[in-house]
């Protein structure tokens, strides 16, 4: 299988649902050399220190049963709501042409999020989508896993 390849100029987005780190490859791709864009990281509580209510109950009017709602998933719901932003990011640099090309790295939960927010245009300009938790790893670190991945 062929190794991935990150051009001179390409962007490389690690992400989880916490934390964003965009990186920038001023090396060529057979050495890396990434360079740090930016860093964003999200304090986001428990869902036990955000909801305060129980879950609602609804009642059947054919039988004497009860059930209860699922509680809302307060922490999920920022994952969520931080991808989205992230994907606003990248969208508004890809439409103002700043990379030609961008690696996603981020878990699988993520990764779908931020691929629903992409829009088509930053969507033609990804190299490459890998489904890996990279975010509490060193940047020498991630050009060694980057230049060890096969695509």
């Amino acid at each position: 299988m062929p190794h991935l390849r990150v051009g001179t100029g390409d962007w490389v987005l690690i992400g989880d649902g916490k934390k964003a780190l965009l990186l920038h490859n001023e090396g060529d791709a057979e050495l890396l050399n990434l360079r740090r864009l930016s860093v964003r990281v999200q304090e986001s509580p428990s869902t036990v220190e955000q909801g305060s209510d129980k879950p609602g109950r609804s009642f059947s009017s054919s039988s004497q049963g009860r059930s209860s709602y699922e509680g809302t998933d307060w922490h999920e719901m920022d994952e969520i709501h931080f991808a989205s932003e992230i994907a606003a990011e990248i969208n508004r640099a890809a439409h103002a042409h700043e990379f030609k090309r961008l690696i996603v790295v981020a878990p699988p939960k993520v990764l779908g999020e931020l691929r629903r927010e992409f829009s088509g245009e930053t969507q033609k300009k990804i190299g490459a989508e890998i489904n890996k938790d990279l975010t509490k790893h060193s940047i020498p670190e991630i050009e060694k896993l980057l230049l060890s991945y096969e695509s």
